[in-house]
């Protein structure tokens, strides 16, 4: 036997049940690797210096507390963590999903391939849906103890479908004691209930077990991202805007209220993320590789024009890093997220935002003095001190982007309260989900969204 054990490896170790796998760091999780994982993958026949272990491989043989320990404690799969901390090379098959049946993984990636090649979704699109489905296959499996997912809906199956169903739902249980963010969850089960949907009309499943989940959970008051932040009105993103004496001010009141970005994101945005140069039926819009809940894309529905003339502004400077929002210190760096903050709270002050948005009192001025710029907005802009008991911040610009967002899918589907009448319909939900077009409801989603916004910067 090919001795795998490393320096750093700890002698107090002899089985899986020894080692404490969520309190290793990364580091104590490669010596575990070596002194537990790797012995065992020898005995079974395998180099574990050369074949990176399948997901069943490691459930089947009790490692389950090393997948959860690198997806929950360091955000990393276990191929990242093969490949970044252990450093080892291995003939990769495409996507490392959580489940080796190969069936399954023909089903998800048959969904995916009629999404990019028929509903002309964009790569960055399709890397989100793996990703959200991806987080569902792992819930199931650990749930289930199985990595099968087609079987138990499968038209000939022997499975009764009050079983799948039941699977399906232990899934989803998990996921909703796991996750935090309400929106997270809902966005998995919208993912999940379309890949269902897809094999349902592909004639490969008899059930979709997913349908009905949203109204078995609560969904709405998770902590999602900026969940309980209050949300600007109308007339304070007008009064920000108005405040932003520069081209650098009004685009950091654009990317948080008309683009609805993270500050994070605001501040690490780099020419390469924005695509321009689309044909006359799309949206330009932004990629982002890594979001908090995977790579996605955001619309851009306004505001180009002022995006052009920032990156105009940078056309000759042969040194750009290509930072929308350069630092003024560091060289070919990007500002820091609490730069964003210290801006929008100035704007907010120099719009002159309210003292307080949504009628609580108290509360008081941010301790932070990264919100230093954006006090100084704030004043300019005449901002209140509190809006909602809580001192203008840079998340209140993304919660209007919600809020205008939401309340235009609450106007398309008043649209269709005709059409419920007439094809007697349960729901205008229904029809939008049956019989609209996504291409055709994104058209009338985009067209509210952009009078909401033209309205909130005074344009008239």
């Amino acid at each position: 036997m090919t001795d795998v054990t490393t320096p750093g490896s700890d002698p107090d170790w002899e089985d899986v049940d020894d080692v404490s796998w969520t309190l290793l760091d990364l580091d104590e999780l490669v010596d575990a690797y070596w002194t537990i994982v790797a012995p065992v993958m020898e005995t079974d026949g395998l180099d574990p210096k050369q074949e990176k272990p399948t997901h069943g491989w490691l459930r089947d043989h009790g490692f389950r507390p090393l997948l959860y320990a690198l997806r929950e404690y360091h955000d990393r799969t276990f191929a990242e963590f093969w490949r970044e901390d252990l450093e080892l090379d291995a003939v990769e098959s495409g996507y490392d999903w959580a489940t080796d049946h190969e069936r399954t993984i023909e089903a998800l990636e048959s969904f995916l391939t009629s999404r990019r090649e028929r509903k002309g979704l964009a790569d960055t699109s399709i890397d989100t849906l793996r990703y959200r489905l991806n987080r569902y296959v792992a819930a199931y499996c650990e749930e289930n103890d199985t990595d099968d997912l087609v079987t138990p809906v499968a038209r000939d199956s022997d499975i009764p479908d009050y079983k799948a169903v039941d699977a399906c739902w232990a899934a989803f249980d998990r996921l909703h004691a796991d996750l935090d963010g309400g929106q997270t969850k809902r966005r998995i089960h919208l993912a999940v209930s379309n890949w269902y949907a897809h094999l349902v009309r592909r004639k490969w499943a008899a059930v979709n077990p997913a349908n009905g989940l949203d109204d078995e959970f609560d969904w709405s008051n998770g902590n999602d991202d900026d969940t309980d932040t209050p949300c600007l009105a109308t007339e304070h993103v007008r009064a920000l805007y108005k405040a932003a004496d520069d081209q650098e001010d009004r685009l950091l009141v654009l990317a948080l209220c008309a683009w609805g970005l993270r500050p994070n994101e605001v501040a690490s945005l780099r020419a390469r993320q924005f695509v321009l140069d689309v044909s006359t039926d799309e949206i330009p819009y932004i990629t982002f590789e890594e979001r908090k809940n995977g790579p996605g894309e955001v619309s851009l529905l306004y505001g180009k024009e002022v995006l052009e003339n920032r990156l105009a502004t940078f056309a000759d400077h042969d040194d750009w890093s290509g930072h929308l929002f350069p630092s003024p210190h560091a060289s070919g760096g990007s500002i820091s997220r609490w730069t964003v903050w210290n801006r929008f709270t100035q704007l907010a002050d120099r719009a002159g935002l309210p003292d307080e948005i949504g009628g609580a009192s108290g509360g008081s001025i941010s301790r932070w003095t990264v919100w230093n710029r954006f006090t100084q907005l704030a004043d300019r802009a005449g901002l209140p001190d509190e809006i909602g008991g809580v001192s203008p911040s840079p998340k209140m610009g993304r919660r209007f982007w919600y809020d205008a967002y939401s309340s235009s899918l609450d106007v398309v589907l008043g649209s269709l309260d005709e059409i419920v009448a007439e094809q007697g319909s349960a729901s205008a939900d229904v029809v939008l989900q049956n019989y609209l077009s996504d291409s055709r409801a994104r058209k009338l989603r985009r067209e509210y969204m952009r009078d909401q916004l033209a309205a909130a910067f005074g344009e008239e």
